[in-house]
């Protein structure tokens, strides 16, 4: 019978040596291979382990229950965001009021590019919007992203290297497996109809999208931030507030501008 993954995270109550070997040979004591393990937050600790049945996980559950030394968080079937958090060691922030939002700062660039790609490897549409102020590394995370997913990435609007507005893409180009990368402000104020009628046809893929600043992406078009699948906050550091004061006075950057920020 194959082995089905399980992720446990634990609390530590009474710190000792020993704490871990102890926990680790109760697992092979039930058959149960450790696959990973990874401190996951402070005073925590987090392992994907193999089990062959339900049964083995329910007898873990109720011995762990009786340890006075540690309290059990999680015991169940891995997520994405368990997985990361034993691969790096530290959760993902989530929004507690949109689940759909997930905060990152400058120095968890590793951790934002190994989310992302995950996202990326998934079959089917997926739209990603991602806010952030100028040069913390939203456009570079995103095609770091790309590489790390096997992607193809395409800019139809951006600022990376010189601004960059497509009206029209090539045959091979509308391919699900494609990356598809737009600037929201770029599209906004810059772009005409035949760009915004190449945005529908690309919306109407099934294919991963990425859009920088989609709050100002939804301001004068058909799509709202309900259409989104996920929103990344990319931040220099935690607490920093992301705003588009000179976007919101109309005060539109030359093209020079442009090309000095990453967007």
């Amino acid at each position: 019978m194959d082995k089905t993954e399980w992720y446990l995270e634990y609390e530590i109550q009474k710190n000792r040596p020993g704490l871990l070997g102890d926990i680790s040979s109760l697992l092979g004591m039930l058959s149960i291979n450790i696959v990973t393990i990874n401190g996951v937050d402070e005073g925590r600790r987090g392992l994907l382990i193999l089990a062959k049945d339900h049964h083995q996980i329910q007898r873990l559950e109720s011995i762990l229950e009786t340890m006075d030394t540690i309290k059990v968080i999680k015991l169940r079937e891995p997520k994405l965001r368990d997985r990361l958090a034993v691969r790096h060691g530290r959760y993902i922030q989530r929004d507690a009021d949109d689940k759909k939002t997930f905060r990152f700062a400058r120095d968890e660039l590793g951790l934002l590019v190994d989310f992302m790609a995950e996202l990326y490897k998934q079959e089917g549409h997926k739209l990603i919007g991602i806010r952030g102020m100028p040069r913390v590394g939203k456009t570079e995370s995103i095609v770091a992203a790309s590489v790390c997913a096997n992607k193809r990435w395409l800019f139809v609007s951006s600022t990376l290297l010189k601004q960059t507005i497509r009206n029209q893409l090539i045959e091979d180009e509308y391919n699900e497996n494609n990356l598809f990368i737009l600037d929201g402000i770029v599209s906004t104020r810059r772009a005409n109809e035949r760009h915004w009628q190449l945005v529908r046809e690309i919306m109407r893929l099934p294919a991963v999208k990425v859009v920088e600043h989609p709050d100002i992406f939804v301001q004068n078009t058909e799509y709202t931030l309900d259409d989104f699948d996920y929103i990344i906050e990319l931040r220099s550091h935690p607490g920093e507030e992301i705003t588009y004061e000179v976007v919101n006075q109309n005060q539109l950057f030359s093209d020079s501008d442009f090309g000095g920020f990453d967007f």
